[in-house]
């Protein structure tokens, strides 16, 4: 089912995005885990009171970090309240855009749409574009030419992986993107995925942002001060490294064009501090699986699943010592990818997706 890796195109509008349609890649029927119909009603049941709590926590941390940044700025002891307002500013925005996006951390429409909003702001993710290339990449995961959303493509770009710990690349790309839309334009990637109808929605709220960090930069200039660039969006390039830290373990080395998450998304047990940082997307299998399923359920999710997926990874450690010598491999070999093992408990749906012909999975 894997096309050819030699000369993959990523591009959403190169030859391979056409043959993953012609070859039955796209909008395929995917694999899920059998669970009892009045189960999986309980499981997505939505409430506002998980994620108002987790919110105001959030955001409580965030306000009070800001205010030890402007009380101790021009001292050493402004570095933890820049460490701890950076990790909230620009990597918990990372999963409340996500979750929010998906419309399940909240049962309440509008909370969903203003946390959505404001979360999209501060990891400069502009909301309608990630929106439609977010549906796209649960549609089409890891499925070559048709996922917009594939972080580390093979070969991978090593150095641009490392620099966007500190957003290097991601904040200038953001930038560049949001005044390209200002100016009511779109690339060919978004034209393919974004709806006609939508397109004007992305152009408004570009040029929203533009005038917001216009007004930044003036304050910057009116108290005589960097503060209000070190905190909007300052955030977001010192405080990137935890979401990609996690973000990295979600596909980082899996094995693409298969319709199967047990095989090209990972689950990562974390500690409870990066949990709440991430909104739990470390079950990423069992999201991607059950994508309508909110956040404070996947442990839930996880434990009437764990018999058909593969081991779980314990921890960082162990995620990354597959992970990192996976990609820095596939500079050499692009054939080659995460293998994942299923369970004996597992139901196998498609065994030619299990055991790739021509290719080496990583040991």
């Amino acid at each position: 089912m894997l096309a050819s890796y030699e000369g993959r195109a990523y591009s959403l509008t190169r030859p391979d995005s056409k043959a993953a349609v012609e070859h039955g890649l796209a909008a395929a029927e995917w694999y899920h885990t059998d669970i009892p119909r009045q189960q999986m009603k309980q499981l997505m049941r939505r409430s506002d009171w998980p994620a108002i709590p987790d919110t105001t926590i959030w955001l409580g941390v965030l306000i009070g970090s800001a205010a030890g940044i402007v009380a101790s700025w021009g001292t050493w002891w402004v570095v933890p309240f820049l460490l701890v307002y950076g990790v909230m500013y620009g990597s918990a925005t990372d999963s409340r855009w996500h979750e929010c996006g998906h419309g399940t951390a909240f049962k309440t429409r509008w909370m969903n749409v203003l946390v959505y909003h404001l979360a999209c702001f501060m990891i400069m993710r502009e909301p309608t574009i990630w929106r439609w290339s977010h549906a796209r990449h649960h549609t089409d995961t890891l499925i070559v030419g048709r996922d917009p959303e594939i972080a580390a493509m093979r070969p991978p770009k090593l150095i641009k992986i490392i620099v966007n710990f500190v957003g290097l690349v991601d904040v200038p790309v953001a930038f560049f993107s949001i005044l390209l839309h200002a100016t009511g334009r779109l690339t060919p990637d978004e034209h393919d995925y974004i709806p006609e109808m939508e397109q004007h929605k992305v152009f408004v709220v570009a040029r929203v942002w533009v005038a917001i960090y216009v007004a930044v930069i003036a304050s910057c200039f009116w108290i005589n001060s960097a503060i209000p660039l070190a905190l909007v969006p300052g955030g977001r390039l010192y405080g990137a490294w935890h979401f990609m830290l996690c973000g990295l373990t979600q596909h980082a080395g899996m094995a693409e064009d298969v319709f199967d998450h047990r095989l090209n998304s990972r689950t990562v047990y974390m500690n409870p501090i990066s949990r709440f940082i991430y909104w739990n997307m470390n079950y990423h299998v069992e999201h991607h699986m059950f994508p309508m399923v909110p956040y404070h359920r996947l442990p839930e999710l996880h434990a009437a699943t764990k018999h058909d997926c593969p081991e779980p990874y314990r921890g960082f450690a162990q995620a990354y010592a597959e992970i990192i010598p996976t990609i820095v491999g596939q500079l050499r070999d692009q054939h080659l990818f995460v293998h994942r093992r299923l369970p004996e408990t597992a139901r196998p749906f498609r065994p030619d997706l299990h055991d790739i012909p021509g290719a080496a999975p990583a040991e």
